[in-house]
């Protein structure tokens, strides 16, 4: 199954295009896409097995965030080996670095992104997990029970204020408008032949930056619900970004960053692409 956040109204995506979830279960369920997930058993329940009207084509840019005002979104520093490499730490052995991504940076799809007077913005291609069900104290054999779905994910960093100051602002650094874009939808674990290995890639200008695969993450989507929530319950529609392969610009020699006028596009198997413009 695949959800997503259409014109700002929740929308089940099938073959041919959308159905308006309001409007097929005559009001069953909200038109707000975040509040599905606090009923997400039942909204799965509904959608197997109600008579859905013909779909209505939609275009990408119309398409919002799945998820688009999580409680809680949690952001995974250091996730593979690669990355970590690149950035010049060792590969974390207990929990890696957790950070937030602030709610106003979170968009859609297919935007048009506003680069910081002043700061260095980088790209951070990211698979993103959604939790459709509250998880506290879970093991890691029941975490898939735990999420709606994954989409396509960017982490994208100033890396400027990120690093500034006697402690490292990744929050702030990593939450201007626009710099968390998810989508293009929500596609259900079960969609998958195996969710713990999914491939991403990543280009600026068509030009490849980025290509790696979830099976080398140091945290399995599982082991980062696991371990975070024994600490903290994970809420309905909470969000997570799991972490990025190499290939940043801050990595490489010389550095790259993105500049006024580039297109950057993520793209992850089974489920989708983002499509990123940068402005001054």
């Amino acid at each position: 199954m695949r959800i997503a956040n259409l014109s700002g109204r929740l929308a089940l995506v099938v073959k041919g295009g959308a159905i308006d979830v309001a409007q097929a279960s005559a009001d069953r369920f909200s038109a707000d896409p975040q509040a599905v997930f606090d009923r997400w058993e039942e909204f799965c329940d509904w959608a197997s097995k109600a008579e859905l009207p013909e779909p209505v084509a939609f275009a990408p840019d119309e398409l919002g965030p799945p998820a688009p005002a999580p409680r809680q979104t949690f952001a995974i520093g250091l996730n593979y080996r690669d990355h970590a490499s690149e950035s010049g730490f060792k590969a974390p052995d207990g929990l890696p670095p957790v950070f937030t991504k602030f709610v106003t940076s979170i968009s859609g799809p297919v935007t048009r992104v506003q680069l910081p007077e002043g700061g260095n913005t980088d790209w951070e291609i990211e698979l993103v997990a959604v939790i459709g069900g509250r998880a506290q104290g879970v093991s890691q054999a029941e975490a898939w029970g735990h999420v709606a779905g994954l989409a396509v994910g960017q982490d994208i960093s100033e890396r400027v204020s990120q690093l500034a100051g006697p402690a490292p602002q990744f929050s702030l650094g990593k939450s201007h408008p626009g710099f968390a874009p998810i989508g293009p939808w929500l596609v259900t674990p079960d969609e998958f032949e195996d969710p713990d290995d999914i491939e991403l890639r990543c280009s600026v200008n068509g030009e490849e930056v980025q290509k790696g695969r979830t099976r080398d993450l140091i945290f399995s989507v599982t082991a980062l619900i696991s371990r975070l929530s024994a600490v903290l319950p994970l809420l309905p529609g909470d969000v997570i970004f799991t972490g990025t392969p190499a290939g940043v610009g801050m990595g490489r020699d010389p550095r790259r960053f993105l500049a006024p006028g580039d297109e950057l596009i993520s793209t992850a198997e089974g489920i989708g692409e983002l499509r990123q413009t940068f402005i001054a």
